[in-house]
């Protein structure tokens, strides 16, 4: 990549960064993130009523579910919202080639879900000063919650790049962000495998291995496993592919 590359793709994150700070959209997601992470672990989950303190199980357990409604609610403007006001010509007449605009745009959110993420920190701070937790599952925990929250953005990114709305892009992604997590969900994966037949359960289990769920569970007990980070940055290409060609087909 060229240096000419780099500055068309960062004057794109800067356009698309800047933009989010300009809505009031990101402060109210960033707000009910929070207030969903910090409820779901010290009311729900009740964190600090147990000797355990441990994250994997309290804190970031929650993190999939929150991602399927709220990561599809940062990435729904992405493409719709220049489909819409009709500013994607002028963003494809500037003198940034297809990939560099998708690359741009999706850092740009991406940066907008780490900046969410580290807000997180103070609830790690706080079960570290009421207990002794292992380090190494709540470092993966977050690269684990990061790679979650890119995928469902790459994901709704694609969906964005086919529809013009961003209410229906917002439904479509939580619709197939909860699908894809729901069946690597453990209790509902070992419900389908009691109600198929005998001989079904390899199938059920193959299914299951491509939902996010089961890789992300794996990276939050502390081990870091390439076939998982290579599982999520898979997706991730894979969908700014998607993105891609939705562009194309538009313009075509």
């Amino acid at each position: 990549m060229s240096n000419r590359d780099i500055q068309n793709t960062l004057a794109v994150f800067k356009r698309e960064f800047l933009a989010y700070f300009n809505s009031p959209v990101f402060y109210v997601i960033v707000i009910i993130f929070l207030l969903a992470t910090n409820g779901f672990t010290f009311f729900f989950s009740r964190i600090l009523d147990f000797d355990d303190v441990s994250l994997s199980t309290r804190f970031f357990v929650w993190h999939p579910w929150i991602y399927t409604v709220l990561a599809p609610a940062v990435g729904m403007r992405l493409w719709s919202e220049e489909h819409r006001l009709g500013t994607i010509e002028l963003l494809m007449t500037m003198p940034v080639s297809q990939w560099q605009a998708i690359v741009g745009k999706f850092l740009a959110a991406a940066v907008v879900w780490f900046i969410a993420l580290a807000l997180t920190f103070p609830i790690v701070c706080t079960v570290a000063y009421l207990g002794n937790p292992d380090s190494g599952p709540i470092i993966s925990g977050y690269v684990a919650s990061y790679l979650y929250a890119l995928a469902c953005l790459a994901v709704t990114s694609a969906i964005s790049a086919f529809t013009r709305s961003q209410v229906i892009c917002l439904v479509i992604s939580v619709f197939v962000c909860f699908v894809i997590a729901l069946i690597g969900d453990p209790g509902f994966t070992q419900a389908i495998v009691n109600a198929v037949p005998n001989g079904w359960e390899s199938v059920v289990r193959f299914v299951s291995y491509f939902s996010f769920m089961d890789h992300f569970f794996e990276m939050t007990k502390g081990i870091f496993v390439l076939r998982d980070v290579l599982y999520f940055l898979s997706v991730i290409v894979v969908s700014l592919l998607v993105t891609d060609l939705g562009l194309r087909s538009k313009r075509a």
